[in-house]
């Protein structure tokens, strides 16, 4: 279904009441707007009066050197290239709300994350946390559940993933070879084995509207 920002702010408030410390897991294939509704509705949320944050997934993307080692450079961002010990490790710390936490965050146009690079408050209630596989039911992704207060998952077309990713690559300057394989190689096989198995979120909408 197609859902308003608002509507999402709504039930994200809703849901939240009056608890000290809220996560919300964004979630779905490459290309599906994640990003876009975090930092979209972390402004809404704003705007409302509420304190939130951003977490995102990507910041805990293995190192180059690491993937070359175990021959994954050419998937990353597949399942197997993440530290995902690391971001439990991070959510827990921000589930307590007790100290500030620094998460890293990862830079697209270098493709390396980097370390300490946002900062999450103890007052900061509302953590919007996106990414591909918050959902995935998958070890050792699966050692997620049950980790996130609200879970949303974002799931366009094929036809509209697939456009939005060509888009992304060509941005990134890639030639068509290399768009190629992004696409099909890695980026849209990575995005079937989300819809196909990641765990039912409390809220799926195909696209969301700003208005």
């Amino acid at each position: 279904m197609t859902m308003t920002l608002a509507a999402i702010a709504d039930a994200v408030i809703e849901k939240a009441g009056k608890r000290p410390r809220f996560i919300v897991a964004i979630a779905g294939p490459p290309g599906a707007g994640k990003s876009t509704l975090a930092d979209t509705l972390q402004e809404e949320l704003t705007r409302r009066g509420e304190k939130s944050a951003v977490l995102p997934m990507d910041g805990f993307h293995m190192d180059n050197g690491i993937l070359e080692e175990r021959g994954l450079l050419k998937r990353k961002g597949a399942p197997e290239t993440f530290d995902v010990r690391a971001f439990i490790d991070i959510v827990k710390a921000v589930r307590k709300a007790d100290e500030e936490v620094l998460v890293p965050v990862f830079d697209r146009s270098r493709e390396i994350a980097i370390a300490s690079a946002r900062v999450v408050a103890p007052e900061t209630r509302i953590i919007l946390t996106e990414g591909n596989y918050l959902l995935l039911d998958e070890a050792p992704w699966k050692r997620l559940d049950g980790m996130f207060d609200l879970t949303i998952f974002v799931g366009p077309s094929y036809e509209v993933l697939e456009e939005r990713l060509r888009q992304r690559w060509i941005h990134y300057g890639l030639d068509d070879a290399g768009i190629e394989w992004k696409l099909y190689g890695n980026d849209l096989p990575n995005g079937k084995r989300i819809i196909e198995n990641s765990r039912p979120a409390d809220i799926a909408i195909e696209i969301f509207e700003t208005a």
